[in-house]
């Protein structure tokens, strides 16, 4: 098996492992070790995701197994708890043969996501302990208004409706992202967006909205009370 490449995300209070060619795969650690650790154990989950994509995935055994290719600084949403640094990697466009891998993978979180929500229904969810954690329509709903402010990172507009179902908006914004996407296929998404900030790659918006899905996807499963 070839060593999956990994850059590390250092923030001051965490620190990511990122799965470069592995759209969504990056958790965090309060060092690179534990992180390294982490990674390591959701791979089975993530090879999961891969069998849902249709896409052959072998998940590694070792810390070994992975190669680390770099080392950055990361911020301060680092440290609250998302990974958030681009790579050099990143402004490399994506082929149609990566493009159709990366949108597989995303089609698969979204179905892990509705799964896990689908078998959450109620059911209560294992507060944290200090009694924190949202309940999953918060779940749900502050999964959209993430892909609401990712979407402008794509100079794409989108405003949900709030006095729609929350399915009925789900199926809005994965439209919308859709569009977005085949729209930066076509090169029809600007460097800056319309009110000034630089647009993210393509690259990186997809790990990003893979990563956020799979994260509260997993979240629902290890706190559902059965």
């Amino acid at each position: 098996m070839d060593r999956i490449r990994v850059f590390v995300e250092e923030g001051q209070k965490k620190i990511f492992v990122v799965a470069l060619d592995w759209p969504g795969w990056a958790r965090w650690g309060k060092n690179e070790h534990l992180a390294l650790v982490s990674l390591l154990d959701y791979a089975p989950r993530y090879a999961r995701v891969m069998d849902m994509a249709g896409i052959g995935f072998q998940a590694p055994g070792f810390p070994g197994d992975f190669e680390i290719i770099a080392r950055v600084e990361g911020n301060a949403i680092t440290s609250f708890g998302a990974p958030d640094v681009q790579v050099d990697e990143d402004q490399v466009p994506l082929s149609q043969e990566e493009f159709q891998h990366s949108a597989a993978i995303l089609r698969a979180a979204w179905d892990v996501f509705d799964r896990q929500v689908d078998a959450a229904r109620g059911k209560e969810l294992r507060k944290g302990p200090r009694g924190g954690g949202r309940d999953l329509e918060k779940i749900i709903l502050h999964t959209l208004q993430a892909d609401e402010a990712y979407l402008k990172r794509l100079a794409r507009k989108f405003k949900l409706e709030y006095a729609d179902p929350l399915e009925v908006q789900t199926d809005q914004i994965r439209a919308a992202i859709r569009g977005a996407l085949a729209a930066g296929m076509s090169g029809e998404i600007p460097e800056e967006g319309p009110r000034g900030g630089k647009t993210w790659p393509l690259r990186f918006y997809l790990r990003r909205v893979i990563w956020h899905t799979l994260d509260h996807a997993w979240e629902i499963e290890d706190r559902r009370v059965e």
